[in-house]
């Protein structure tokens, strides 16, 4: 063993020895750390998920009343195409938008037939238990009609 090569890998040994030493102290900081910021991370995860479900929700209901317009504004539309399409929307959509068949969609017709609007409420679907928001989506347009040039 070469003498002079000695201290240099003893004072190493001891560096390392101290530096490993001194980390002792925060052994185990981790797991605590996480533990304390896993509620928070998990509370945004899935605020973010029911945030996610409320828009989603709103733009199903809008789609269908959409959808209802459309169908309502052709001319010479039978009274309730509207709603029958709305429907028929909202069964094919999934359940991102629930309780929507309670009231069901609605479609009103002005006076003059000249404008169709529909609506459709329901509820965005709970991702957080007991947690969900009102929508309502409302949809307008014209009716058509053959007009003399």
């Amino acid at each position: 063993m070469n003498h002079a090569a000695f201290p240099r890998w003893r004072r190493a040994v001891i560096a390392a020895r101290r530096r490993f030493a001194a980390g002792d102290r925060e052994r185990g900081a981790n797991p605590v750390e996480l533990a304390v910021m896993m509620p928070l991370i998990l509370v945004l995860l899935f605020g973010s998920i029911q945030v996610a479900a409320v828009f989603l929700a709103r733009s199903t209901a809008l789609n269908a009343a959409q959808s209802g317009v459309n169908a309502q504004r052709v001319q010479q539309a039978g009274d309730g195409a509207g709603v029958a399409r709305a429907t028929q929307f909202l069964k094919n959509a999934g359940g991102w938008l629930v309780g929507w068949d309670t009231p069901g969609p609605a479609c009103v017709i002005t006076a003059a037939d000249t404008e169709v609007t529909c609506t459709v409420t329901g509820r965005s679907l709970s991702v957080v238990p007991g947690v969900d928001f009102a929508v309502q989506q409302t949809a307008h347009g014209t009716v058509e009609r053959v007009t003399q040039p």
